[in-house]
């Protein structure tokens, strides 16, 4: 874990708006890029009317109280099932499973919130990659574990990891048998799921775990069938794990490990939450109070991610625009705030494919210790496909419907519910609240520096409908700018073409 070297010295104190810590549209979007994947323009105005603390309390239960994703008839097929299906139709073959259900994964983050985010979390904490394991039944049963687990019992989601199909396959569980016990799963369930690197075990407590973890080997020779506990392939000896001795068994191992560890999971657990939702740059006294929190609440996950993201610390200035966007942040994020219809193509199809180019091919992590994620995403050689899917999103909208930019704008909020939002009849003079509004709602602080800012104010105002005395003071009509007319369309398309070559567009 990081030590403590960001400047946020905000405490877990529940924020409470002031006049001088106003509840406003950066931070309205601060959560709702960070909690989910972005808020909508309706949402981001409902939103300034609500108490912060109340709304976040109701996205979280409406995450606790979602129904996992209903799994496809196929979640439960063998190889020779699939094998079947691909020769009655050629096309299905696994490959094209595999396919779909990620991209149901992408519907799935687009239209949904907390419970999402965190299930693209676990994703990335429990790694499996689909690649290796190949089934399409153990992805569709892994990907469902990680939903009905993302804001459950961190303990009860360990166990049941554990013995899912994927990650016996992944990490060799499958092979792991009395006479030749394999300590993949039993390294990595230490240093990788819930203590971490070189923190709080010991080669030989890895050697004893891999023994309690044998037998889990059986699938009755169906390939691709479920994966059974075979008693006559379990290592009946006794076994000493973190100083307890017996004969133990996986049910033990578990035990064993928030019995003797509990602390040491919890702080390691909540440092990855902090550097997920907070800073990549850890703040080790918030992460003890939020790990105090996880012990207190027996390893649930729910009550650590409402204490911080209702408090001060999350929503401190410092907070804010201290993550670099994943490809999934800037894709559906961008998309969600947009919220223009894409009818012409599959949306779901181009974010996976364009996620996956950009590094991130979603249940399918680059290894074991999944994406690194910040500074990784944004390689010389993935920054020009990070600007070229943002402005594929933007042309596509103008193509069907040019009309849609200007009303995006009417309306758009202006900082807080009291500020108001921007009417049709704003005028020339104006012109820079327009500007001010877009840019305050797709970069993370706005924009500070007035020379960006006014190299985006004349790139708005830079088109042949609008000469320079439109936007004088005393311009009347038919001569003056004016929101509402027509093409002030364009003016917001060549602003969305250049804003998202900002660095600072790249943030969260």
């Amino acid at each position: 874990m990081m030590t403590d070297t960001n400047c946020n010295l905000a405490s877990l104190d529940e924020y409470v708006p002031t006049p001088e810590n106003p509840w406003n549209v950066s931070k309205i979007h601060h959560l709702y890029r960070r909690i989910g994947f972005g808020a909508s323009k309706s949402e981001v105005i409902a939103a300034l009317s609500q108490n912060p603390a109340t709304l976040i309390d109701t996205l979280i239960q409406d995450a606790l109280t979602l129904l996992p994703t209903p799994l496809p008839i196929w979640s439960t097929w063998n190889r020779d099932q699939f094998e079947a299906a691909e020769d009655a139709n050629p096309d299905n073959d696994t490959g094209f499973y595999r396919r779909e259900w990620k991209k149901q994964m992408i519907a799935d983050l687009t239209q949904n919130k907390v419970r999402e985010r965190m299930t693209l979390f676990w994703s990335n904490h429990f790694v499996t990659e689909d690649d290796t394991y190949r089934s399409p039944a153990y992805q569709t049963q892994y990907y469902n574990l990680l939903q009905l687990n993302a804001l459950g019992n961190f303990r009860d989601f360990v166990y049941a990891i554990g013995t899912s199909n994927a990650m016996l396959v992944y990490l060799n569980g499958d092979e792991n048998i009395r006479d030749r016990p394999n300590e993949n799963y039993a390294r990595e369930l230490y240093e990788l799921f819930t203590l971490g690197v070189d923190n709080g075990y010991t080669e030989d407590d890895i050697q004893e775990t891999a023994k309690a973890l044998t037998g889990y080997v059986d699938t009755n020779d169906i390939a691709w069938g479920d994966i059974l506990f075979n008693p006559a392939q379990f290592s009946n000896e006794t076994k000493t794990i973190f100083g307890q001795t017996g004969n133990w068994t996986y049910d033990d191992v578990i035990r064993i490990l928030f019995e003797q560890r509990g602390d040491l999971v919890a702080n390691f657990i909540c440092s990855k939450l902090y550097t997920y939702f907070v800073s990549p740059s850890c703040n080790d006294a918030i992460v003890a109070q939020m790990a105090q929190t996880f012990i207190t609440n027996n390893y649930n996950i729910a009550p650590v991610l409402t204490q911080l993201f209702k408090s001060q610390h999350f929503f401190d200035q410092n907070a804010i625009g201290s993550i670099i966007k994943s490809p999934c942040d800037i894709l559906i994020c961008f998309y969600n705030e947009l919220g223009f219809p894409l009818s012409t193509i599959d949306v779901n199809d181009f974010i996976w494919d364009s996620s996956r180019i950009l590094g991130q091919d979603v249940l399918n992590p680059i290894d074991v210790e999944g994406w690194q994620g910040d500074e990784d995403w944004i390689s010389p050689d993935l920054l020009i496909g990070r600007w070229e899917s943002a402005r594929f999103t933007i042309s596509r909208g103008w193509e069907e419907n040019q009309q849609q930019f200007r009303d995006f704008i009417i309306g758009l909020p202006i900082g807080t519910a009291a500020d108001g939002n921007l009417a049709d009849t704003l005028s020339g003079s104006e012109v820079d609240i327009v500007v001010r509004a877009i840019v305050d709602y797709f970069f993370p602080r706005g924009i500070e520096d007035d020379v960006i800012f006014n190299e985006i104010l004349g790139v708005f105002k830079d088109i042949d409908a609008f000469p320079p005395s439109y936007y004088e003071p005393g311009a009347t009509e038919p001569n003056i700018w004016r929101l509402s007319r027509p093409e002030v369309s364009e003016q917001f398309l060549a602003l969305l073409n250049f804003i998202v070559d900002i660095p600072e567009f790249q943030l969260k």
